[in-house]
């Protein structure tokens, strides 16, 4: 991590710890604290957002009155710890969201308290709204993390609202405290970026009628402009996590980032992972987002499909059960939770024997998978074969046991049967 930009506090003040993105909401909030009390230390992550310029970030910070700004790598953790233990989940919110803001949300909560307890800073702050589901992330890590740290979320404080009821006021105000603004027109949606997927939401999108506007997306290409020829790509996995990337163009991958990172590129080239949904919030509010996350849908698809060769038929039954608990836990901010804990180290034990690679052909938006292969798989072809009368050299397999099979397990089938036409029967007399 680089030194931090520093600069001597002239007085004994508390410190806050600012989730800070050099943004418009976040510079009012810092100018806004510092006006309250609070030497304020900026904190930004880079979890992997799209051509951000970190020193223009620092330099805006610092103008506005921070006594310190950290910017801090997090990529390599975010995809090691947090991206991947999603892969080996297969985890998905609402069977369509792939999770891609509530994976970052953690990653960037547990250096945000590190930092502040270096700091010796008994406050952390961050520029989440009263009605989304970040606020609930950020402060149920940083209480899981640290008790004794508090939070300070502006935009639930009422003389913080009563303030800045809008954009104009926070216009306003910038200028007033001489806080620079970018002078870009500003989108008429929120965009929220990170390595694992990019987030639309709020403005013309509130309307779930209205569709994203071509233009708007970053990682993707449209598929019907994606190549005409698809492209292939050989995935390998070790106890369910890629460990090497292997591309048509030649490229090997074999470093866990460089690996997460080649299959964006590879798989936003081809028109792969879009999404438009209407999701409900942990808060109780239904919200409509579109999502573009490119890897993440690779690598979900592949991953899938090398559990179906290597593992049980009941653990995967459990394994459902357990993916989606872990998708619902990161959504709602448990990440920290005790239940996450026993989840996660449920699914490390689930695969265990999840080895082998998958061959995948990407095309104009999809993901197509060519093959798979694994030394651990359970997929015998002689015991499946329709030309092979019983299991092959290795299994004892009659097919004529399967009339007993039939009968036994169609036995409280008959028995509830025979209960619905008695009572179809009194019904009728």
């Amino acid at each position: 991590m680089a030194e931090p930009a520093a600069k001597k506090s002239k007085t004994e003040r508390p410190k806050v710890v600012l989730a800070y993105s050099g943004g418009l909401d976040t510079s009012t909030i810092l100018v806004w604290m510092i006006e309250k009390g609070f030497d304020v230390i900026c904190y930004c992550a880079d979890v992997g957002q799209l051509g951000e310029d970190f020193a223009a970030v620092t330099e805006k910070a610092m103008r506005c009155g921070a006594i310190k700004v950290y910017i801090e790598d997090l990529k390599e953790d975010f995809v090691v710890n947090y991206v991947y233990e999603a892969v080996k989940a297969n985890a998905i919110y609402e069977s369509r969201y792939l999770l891609g803001t509530s994976l970052a949300r953690p990653c960037i909560t547990k250096r945000q308290i590190e930092i502040a307890q270096k700091e010796g800073a008994k406050y952390v702050a961050h520029g989440a709204t009263g009605k989304g589901n970040d606020q609930v992330r950020f402060e149920m890590g940083a209480q899981a993390l640290d008790a004794t740290i508090t939070t300070i979320a502006p935009w639930r404080d009422p003389e913080f609202l009563e303030k800045f009821k809008g954009r104009t006021d926070l216009l306003n105000y910038a200028a007033e405290n001489n806080i620079p603004v970018d002078a870009t027109p500003k989108a008429n949606y929120s965009v929220d970026e990170n390595l694992f997927h990019t987030s639309f939401e709020s403005g013309m999108l509130e309307d779930p009628m209205t569709p994203p506007d071509k233009s708007m997306w970053k990682m993707t290409v449209d598929p019907t402009d994606a190549p005409d020829v698809g492209e292939r790509i050989r995935i390998e996995f070790a106890k369910g996590v890629p460990v090497k990337a292997t591309g048509a163009d030649g490229a090997v991958k074999t470093d866990p980032l460089e690996i997460f990172m080649y299959l964006n590129e590879r798989a936003g080239a081809n028109g792969v992972g879009r999404l438009d949904i209407v999701e409900n919030r942990f808060v109780g509010i239904k919200s409509r987002g579109c999502y573009e996350t490119p890897a993440g849908t690779v690598l979900r698809e592949a991953h899938l499909d090398l559990e179906g060769i290597t593992l049980d038929r009941e653990v995967v039954r459990i394994r459902d059960r357990l993916s989606a608990e872990f998708a619902t836990l990161a959504y709602n901010g448990f990440w920290f939770a005790p239940e996450m804990e026993l989840v996660r180290h449920s699914l490390d034990f689930v695969q265990r024997h999840v080895n082998g690679a998958v061959e995948i052909e990407l095309y104009k938006g999809n993901v197509i998978i060519k093959g798979r292969e694994s030394p651990n798989a359970l997929y015998s072809a002689d015991l499946a074969s329709m030309d092979i009368d019983d299991g092959g050299a290795l299994f004892d397999y009659n097919p004529a046991d399967s009339q007993g099979f039939i009968k036994i397990n169609s036995t409280r089938l008959k028995a509830y049967f025979n209960m619905t036409s008695k009572l179809g029967a009194a019904e009728e007399s």
